[in-house]
């Protein structure tokens, strides 16, 4: 119920969703957390996807939305990210995507081409990624009195995977002397979107890296590489998901930086903008803890998938308490963190 007193008080903040510490917990009942925990059958860990056990089997389940600007960016749209975003938080989960559901919001005035290209993009990325949009719904509402611009759309979804092969994938698993790889380069996505927003153009284009993840984690499973745990860096990108993974696993995570591959492109593009690269969100790249004895051969197994080339160990899980640190070539580590003191950018 609505109460007066309360005008007074500190209101949601928009960078309040890249923050591991609070982005789940927002959507989830104040007085009933825990209850909704348990009720999910999750752990200390609310992460992109959840899984939930039914009588015959595991499934993983997860929700988006997107407010992506432009809706069509070098290398993607929101039409094709939708579905690309919910398909790969299930597969960091260790599921197999199924299905999804796909609602659409529009705001008064907007073309109608541009509504059937973001669908034909959305339907056209389902069928790559194998799974089935079963069902649909459209809102149309007002234009935003304070928008300048032209007419909005947004997108939000649900998706629903099963688990396949063992054991079972999460921060839970992770022990010290785990090697952390990522699969390539990283910043692209964010810097992509950003750049076009503001009109830059570059010799060569910088284009996102938007790709399906499921071929690939499921390339590594059935190698028998024992991955302990798989994160996106989709949100807060590769600084991001290292806190998150630390937070959730009470470990330490050091992450090298001479390991790390930022195109040069990237690098400049990001100084120009005003954004880590660390920070920076990727739509085709994720973070996995893996045996020590199996990341060598993980990563001949991530450099032999399309665009994988750049694919590295890139640090290790150390003994600590829920951080994660980067150290430099002088060996001097510094502890990263969640940006949270500035608006982050309409980059998903």
């Amino acid at each position: 119920m609505f109460d007066p007193k309360r005008l007074g008080e500190k209101g949601v903040g928009v960078a309040s969703s890249l923050n591991p510490r609070t982005s789940a917990d927002m959507t989830l009942p104040v007085d009933g957390l825990e209850t909704s925990r348990r009720a999910l059958q999750q752990s200390k860990d609310i992460g992109d996807g959840a899984v939930v056990v039914t009588p015959s089997n595991h499934l993983a389940v997860t929700t988006n939305a997107f407010v992506v600007q432009p809706l069509f960016f070098p290398g993607g749209n929101i039409g094709q990210l939708s579905v690309y975003r919910t398909v790969n938080d299930l597969a960091m989960c260790g599921a197999r995507p199924l299905y999804l559901s796909l609602s659409m919001i529009l705001e008064e005035g907007l073309a109608d081409m541009t509504r059937q290209d973001v669908v034909r993009a959305a339907q056209a990325a389902a069928l790559e990624a194998g799974v089935t949009i079963v069902t649909t719904d459209t809102k149309v509402v007002e234009k935003r009195a304070d928008s300048d611009g032209q007419p909005g759309l947004f997108l939000s979804t649900a998706g629903v995977g099963v688990i396949v092969g063992d054991p079972p994938i999460g921060p839970d698993q992770i022990r010290v002397g785990d090697k952390v790889l990522v699969s390539g380069d990283i910043g692209r996505h964010g810097t992509a979107v950003m750049a076009a927003r503001d009109g830059l153009e570059f010799s060569t284009p910088i284009e996102s890296d938007c790709a399906l993840l499921f071929p690939t984690i499921d390339a590594l499973r059935k190698a028998g590489i024992e991955v302990r745990c798989l994160r996106s860096l989709c949100r807060g990108g590769l600084a991001g998901a290292a806190v998150k993974t630390a937070l959730a696993s009470d470990r330490q995570l050091l992450l090298v930086a001479e390991a790390l591959v930022i195109r040069e492109d990237v690098r400049v593009a990001g100084e120009i903008l005003g954004l880590d690269p660390l920070y920076a969100a990727n739509e085709g790249r994720f973070l996995a803890v893996v045996d020590p004895g199996d990341a060598d051969r993980a990563v001949e197994i991530l450099q032999a998938r399309p665009d994988g080339e750049h694919a590295a160990v890139v640090g290790e899980v150390e003994e600590g308490s829920g951080s994660a640190v980067i150290e430099n070539a002088f060996g001097v580590r510094r502890e990263l963190k969640v940006q949270t003191s500035l608006d982050p950018p309409r980059i998903s």
